[in-house]
């Protein structure tokens, strides 16, 4: 409940509830505030409990801190039966950077490709320029185009 406040503003608050309600009535407000915080409690707990009753028998294991959607989100990302962990250790970013980057540059990602599939490992080269056809030979025909 109070897991942002420091020692010293707890001193500080202290300090004030002395100067405020005096030292002879501070014990009896520190009794009701704790009945009245015990009080909201209970309400609390028993209304979750008659909520899960109504629910019925197929949410006995519903936690209603699973409403949140950062904690919704983290469990399903978490969740084992999905197999989102295989695919992320699977998938190796740096990995497909490089090969990106070497199909843009017309680089072979590995040599031994480069050996069975010709000179250009299969890829067509976009950054050579066209070879310029004899005199004598006709450009190619596209019989879509005309």
């Amino acid at each position: 409940m109070f897991n942002d406040i420091g020692p010293l503003e707890l001193v500080t608050l202290i300090v004030l509830a002395v100067l405020v309600f005096g030292p002879d009535k501070l014990p009896k407000v520190i009794q009701d505030v704790t009945r009245t915080i015990r009080k909201i409690r209970e309400f609390s707990e028993s209304a979750k409990n008659d909520i899960r009753d109504e629910l019925g028998p197929e949410f006995k294991d519903f936690e209603f801190e699973d409403l949140n959607p950062k904690t919704f989100i983290r469990k399903q990302l978490d969740n084992e039966d999905l197999g989102l962990k295989e695919i992320r250790n699977g998938f190796d970013l740096k990995k497909e950077m490089a090969e990106v980057t070497d199909a843009v540059h017309s680089r072979d990602a590995d040599p031994s490709s480069a050996s069975s599939a010709g000179s250009s490992g299969g890829r067509i080269d976009m950054t050579k320029k066209p070879e310029t056809p004899a005199p004598d030979d006709r450009p190619p025909f596209d019989a879509d185009a005309t």
